[in-house]
């Protein structure tokens, strides 16, 4: 046997069954790397399912929050018509107050002079008749 004979089966008992070894850990790495991948793939998919829902979420609310913004504009002008309402009549019954006041004012000094006049007339007629 020569030399190169001699290495050459040297290398092969001790390199070839290090490289099948080699070969079956590659092997499977790659089936692992498989099914990594088809695992992140599932994930994908789930994670994009579930943004797709979030998004459908969310325009469902913007949706609800504007009809509520909406209806609570409504409200807040139905209620602001009504209490300009109530105070145009609270005003209206203070305006009628104030002018049956004034004409009870009036009325009262129409008496008060009256009854001043007939005062003065009884003074007058009670000095008549004492004299």
């Amino acid at each position: 046997m020569d030399i190169k004979e001699t290495v050459q089966k040297v290398l092969q008992e001790l390199v070839l069954p290090d490289l099948g070894r080699m070969r079956e850990g590659n092997i499977e790495i790659l089936a692992k790397l498989d099914l990594t991948n088809n695992w992140l793939d599932d994930v994908n998919t789930h994670l994009a399912n579930q943004s797709r829902r979030i998004d459908l979420v969310r325009s469902e609310l913007s949706q609800r929050i504007v009809e509520v913004r909406t209806e609570l504009s409504e409200r807040i002008v139905e209620v602001r018509t009504e209490l300009i309402n109530r105070l145009d009549a609270n005003n209206a019954r203070i305006d009628r107050f104030f002018e049956t006041s004034r004409a009870t004012e009036y009325e009262l000094r129409k008496i008060d002079d009256r009854v001043a006049s007939l005062e003065h007339d009884v003074e007058d007629i009670r000095q008549r008749m004492a004299a």
